[in-house]
């Protein structure tokens, strides 16, 4: 029996797209493609700062899913983007042309994708929008396509509360929320879609299989806490610097900070902070391993994927409290600290690298967590429900 046909739509897609949402896109297509034939739609883009096309148009095979992709029209105009997001978000009388710039500029801008979309959507049991921040979803969704889902990945953030939003979430026909935090916050902001149906999927955690290799040379028997993602102003790392950097005039010691991952900010000239840069999976998880705990600074999460990484591994998190995504990790699973200030930030750290009784039960619950909440089985078990639920033909 011929199976049915979903779509993803996204504005990056590859195996070097290693961006939160666009990675987790990647991952449920192919968890997906046992029940359905996935395909996707993207553009050309590897980075999201400039959206220079660096991929070929056309249509490709990526791990057995089908991935077709367009061409941005322009690269993003850093000065322009600039200028219009300081009319918008610093003017609270600014007009509904200046929000519609503001999408325009922000990118990535590709209309033939749409155009192509727009007549082919009925080919698909269920469309499904990848973040409903950027042009893609922005522009996709107030189309009316009567099979289109939404992957928020929303949290509290100045975007958010632009107008031209309100039409993007009431258009779509089903939401898959990735935390309880998350889809409260979304239903307080837009009130009137209490009423579409949703599922809480989240994402499953995939550990390489086979033995980790061994962690840098450097690294062994030295105590450190570790950092994964985007090193970048906005994930709060310039706080996160300044906070490690006080905490190790204040009390010295051999502990370091671990960097992971590609910096898109100045990281300090400090012995104590080392940027091991991009790294595998596997290299990344083994640093995981070898951590007294991760931490993480961003203000604004949806579910963040290297908490789970982290947990399942067994290592405790720190986190920012004034986000209440990574809070509610803490609170649901007793595995890890948060804090709202530099010092209570002293103080959870401390107690992770003082208190072992304490630790090793956090590192038990920090599996549990994982294993009970966030397997891929049961995440594709929900999504299927709500594609089956929602579009019957």
């Amino acid at each position: 029996m011929r199976r049915e046909k979903i779509a993803f739509v996204c504005q990056r897609y590859g195996l070097e797209v290693n961006g939160g949402s666009e990675l987790y896109c990647r991952q449920l297509a192919e968890k997906l493609a046992g029940h359905y034939n996935v395909e996707v739609y993207t553009t050309c883009a590897i980075d999201y700062v400039t959206w220079k096309n660096e991929y070929q148009p056309g249509t490709e095979e990526i791990h057995g899913i089908t991935v077709h992709r367009f061409l941005n029209v322009r690269q993003r105009d850093q000065r322009s983007f600039d200028q219009i997001s300081q009319r918008v978000f610093a003017n609270a009388a600014h007009s509904d042309a200046e929000e519609r710039k503001w999408i325009e500029e922000q990118g990535p801008v590709c209309p033939e994708l749409l155009d192509e979309l727009a007549k082919r959507h009925l080919e698909y049991k269920a469309v499904i929008f990848m973040t409903y921040l950027y042009y893609l979803s922005a522009k996709g969704l107030p189309m009316g396509f009567e099979n289109a889902l939404l992957i928020p990945t929303v949290h509290d953030e100045p975007p958010v509360y632009l107008r031209y939003y309100d039409s993007v979430f009431s258009s779509a026909k089903g939401f898959i929320w990735n935390t309880p935090e998350e889809q409260t916050f979304a239903e307080q902001r837009f009130p009137n879609i209490r009423k579409i149906p949703g599922v809480l999927a989240g994402v499953g955690v995939d550990v390489p299989e086979g033995p980790l290799p061994e962690i840098p040379e450097s690294l062994r028997g030295v105590p450190y806490i570790t950092y994964a993602g985007r090193i970048d102003e906005s994930k709060g790392c310039g706080e996160m610097f300044r906070y490690f950097q006080e905490y190790k005039k204040q009390y010295g010691g051999m502990l370091k900070l671990i960097l992971m991952g590609k910096a898109v900010m100045e990281i300090p000239s400090d012995p104590d902070i080392v940027s091991l840069g991009f790294v595998s999976d596997e290299m990344k998880f083994a640093v995981m391993a070898s951590a007294k705990a991760l931490v993480l600074f961003s203000h604004f999460e949806s579910l963040s994927m290297v908490v789970l990484e982290s947990m399942i591994m067994g290592r405790p998190v720190l986190v920012n409290g004034a986000c209440e995504v990574l809070k509610g990790h803490c609170v649901r699973s007793n595995a890890g600290l948060y804090f709202t200030s530099y010092t209570e930030f002293v103080g959870t750290l401390n107690y992770l690298l003082t208190h072992p009784t304490q630790y090793e039960a956090m590192s038990e619950n920090a599996v549990k967590y994982v294993e009970e909440n966030y397997r891929w089985e049961r995440i594709v078990e929900t999504i299927c429900q709500l594609i089956e639920g929602s579009f019957t033909r």
